[in-house]
């Protein structure tokens, strides 16, 4: 397994760091442990063969004759897709070659609950290219929130390249910080110095407060549409890299259509009831008119695909006959003014 993280990927994403802030209130950057799962993806024919399964142009990870590699971003977002143009499976890419001369070579992070399915997805369309698909268990996956003393994480990657394969900015915004993929068992405090390790349910509080989605539960296969899941918010497409799974449908939507609906960060009226929420609980106006469906969320926070026009109303759960109130938001790091 190639180890990368020098000196130049802390050049490249150190003005970044510089942009975040952590809203807990600490100087130390907080480091969650995630669930998620990684496939290495290598071979001189791993790019090409992503680029027709995903919705974002993975050929900015390849160099060929284009920029150095140094110039090329580290991680993308994706959606793999249907052919109906819905979401199978969010997923962050990173690149692990240094130079057009090394065989390509990407992570790609998914929901660990469908670690087994998107192998499958994968091996399906592979056919004869010269690509090896396979499940990373010796490497651990981190979201980095920085705290107040942005310089730390970034000097830190020159001294522990022995542990930190990765350390980048989380390619789909700013507000979620960094990511981090280090050996099992690597000391994060000799990788950033003065972190802790923070509680996970601490970092979905965080995204629900945001409205970043993030595997099954907030984007079900199958069901959730990619515009409508703020997927070009979050850099996650490109609209002229031309065909992919899906593609169709989602060019259509974004030439010509009017996105209606968008998942949306809900704060309640009341803690949430743990694990009794039905999927896809309506969500309705004071007058009882449908105006979206919840998601996921935990305690006060969640994130629910609403209908843009009823944003600014009072809004109510339904959950067995009763109706916990909550109200919706549009986040701040949204871009502005929102178009589609």
């Amino acid at each position: 397994m190639l180890v990368r993280a020098g000196a130049a990927a802390a050049a490249t994403t150190l003005p970044g760091l510089r942009r975040l802030w952590w809203g807990g209130g600490s100087g130390a950057a907080a480091c969650f442990p995630l669930g998620r799962a990684l496939v290495d993806v290598r071979g001189a024919e791993a790019a090409p063969f992503l680029q027709g399964l995903l919705t974002n142009d993975v050929t900015r990870l390849v160099a060929g004759d284009g920029p150095p590699a140094a110039a090329l971003p580290r991680a993308l977002y994706a959606h793999a897709l249907n052919v109906q143009g819905r979401c199978l499976y969010d997923v962050i890419l990173y690149r692990l070659h240094e130079s057009p001369d090394e065989e390509p070579h990407i992570l790609l992070e998914c929901d660990s609950g469908v670690l087994d399915a998107i192998q499958k997805h994968l091996k399906l369309y592979k056919i004869r290219r010269k690509v090896n698909i396979a499940p990373c268990l010796d490497l651990s996956l981190w979201a980095v929130v920085p705290g107040e003393r942005a310089g730390d994480i970034a000097r830190s990657l020159t001294k522990c390249a022995d542990q930190a394969l990765i350390l980048t900015p989380d390619p789909r915004t700013e507000v979620m910080g960094w990511r981090l993929i280090t050996k099992k068992g690597a000391n994060l405090s000799e990788i950033i110095p003065g972190s802790r390790i923070g509680n996970i349910q601490d970092y979905h509080r965080h995204r629900y407060k945001q409205g970043v989605p993030e595997g099954v539960k907030d984007l079900p296969p199958g069901v959730a549409l990619p515009l409508e899941s703020n997927l070009a918010y979050m850099n996650g497409i490109s609209f002229t890299k031309g065909c992919y799974i899906g593609q169709e449908l989602t060019a259509r939507t974004h030439h010509m259509g009017v996105i209606r609906k968008r998942l949306l960060p809900v704060h309640f009226s009341a803690p949430l009831p743990k694990d009794s929420i039905p999927e896809g609980a309506e969500i309705s106006t004071e007058s009882g008119k449908s105006a979206g469906k919840f998601r996921a969320g935990g305690g006060e926070l969640g994130i629910a695909l609403l209908r843009l026009a009823n944003v600014n109303e009072p809004l109510c759960l339904n959950l067995a006959g009763d109706k916990v109130k909550l109200t919706a938001s549009i986040p701040e790091w949204w871009p502005k003014p929102a178009s589609k």
